[in-house]
Order: C-alpha cells, then structure tokens, then sequence
C-alpha cells in the first residue's frame, strides 16, 4: 500500500533538494567573501542563516536563473543592511560592497577576459614553491587565517606572513612579466 505524498511535502521536499544542489555548495564562497569583508564569523553565520530563510519562505524557486548569484546577492544585501546598523562603521566600506556586483552581471566578453585572467593568476600560484603555494592558496584563494594556516603546518604566524608576503612579490612581478610563469627571477623572488 503506497501512501501519498501531501503537496505541501513535496514542494519542501523539491526546495531541500534544490537548495542542496545549488546553493549549499556556494556557501564556502560565499563565506570566504564574508571573512575578507572583515565579517565576524558569528556575524557571518547569522547572515548565511538568514540568506537560507530568505530561500526557505520563497514560494517558488522557478524565477531563479543563476542561484549563486541570488544567493550572493541576499547575502551582499544583508551584509550592507548590518553594516549601515552599526554605530562606526566606514562610508566607503558600505561604499564597496554596495558596489560589488556578481561576475555575472558582467558582459559575456568581461566575463571570458575575467577568466582568462583568474587562470593566469592560478598559472602563476602553481609556479610558487610548493609550501610558499600552499600557503597563498590557503590564504588567498581559501580564506584561511594566517593562524589557521600557521597551526595547520606547525609554523609561526610570522613565517606564515612571509611566505604570503614573498609568494604574492612573485605572482605580482610575474603578473607585470605578462603572466611569465617560467621566469627565473619569478621562482627566485618567492624563494628568497
């Protein structure tokens, strides 16, 4: 005997799995965005909660062509309405995020140039030494705290700051070489 679904469970059940699929594997993005805008990470957890409420009290998702950037967008918004509540806080920064806009709202020939850049950028990473590469990319590329970074392989906090200070000297020199992951003086910066 097969019972029936009531239709108030299936849409829920049909919400929780478009969630899962599309905007629950933004979420570390989405958090990495939040810690470099200097969110606190409790701050942050109540903000990526109240971006999941928004979704769960939608009544319907079909509207939503790019989920990511919705998701971003709900969650720049209500980062920009719990800055303009606090009592200091700077213009500009509200000024910035106000500003930033999702990559996809970008012209198809911004978006492909964008890439073509981020790719450059990773070339450049990957040319690093590995433990200087490993710390950039914890850092810059996953947000990691230099603390974090410096418990997880056992180093200093300051040892750390130097690698990402040495590793982003060379993606920068490199980056001005025209993205020249093969220039000695690239590799010999991030070592020295």
């Amino acid at each position: 005997m097969a019972s029936k679904v009531s239709p108030a469970i299936a849409l829920k059940v049909a919400r929780a799995r478009w969630v899962s699929e599309h905007i629950i594997p933004c979420e570390q993005r989405m958090r990495a965005w939040l810690k470099r805008w200097g969110v606190k990470r409790e701050d942050s957890d109540e903000i990526i909660q109240d971006a999941y409420c928004r979704i769960a009290t939608l009544e319907t998702v079909a509207h939503i062509d790019d989920p990511r950037a919705y998701f971003f967008s709900i969650i720049r918004n209500l980062t920009i309405r719990r800055l303009r509540r606090e009592r200091v806080v700077e213009l500009q920064t509200i000024a910035e995020i106000d500003a930033c806009h999702d990559v996809h709202q970008s012209s198809p020939e911004r978006q492909a140039a964008d890439r073509q850049d981020y790719q450059r950028l990773l070339a450049l990473i990957r040319a690093l030494p590995p433990k200087c590469r490993q710390v950039v990319e914890l850092r810059k590329l996953e947000g990691w705290s230099q603390r974090e970074i410096a418990q997880h392989f056992g180093i200093s906090e300051k040892t750390v700051e130097k690698q990402i200070w040495l590793g982003l000297k060379a993606v920068r020199l490199g980056w001005s070489n025209g993205g020249q992951t093969d220039n000695e003086d690239v590799l010999r910066t991030a070592r020295n």
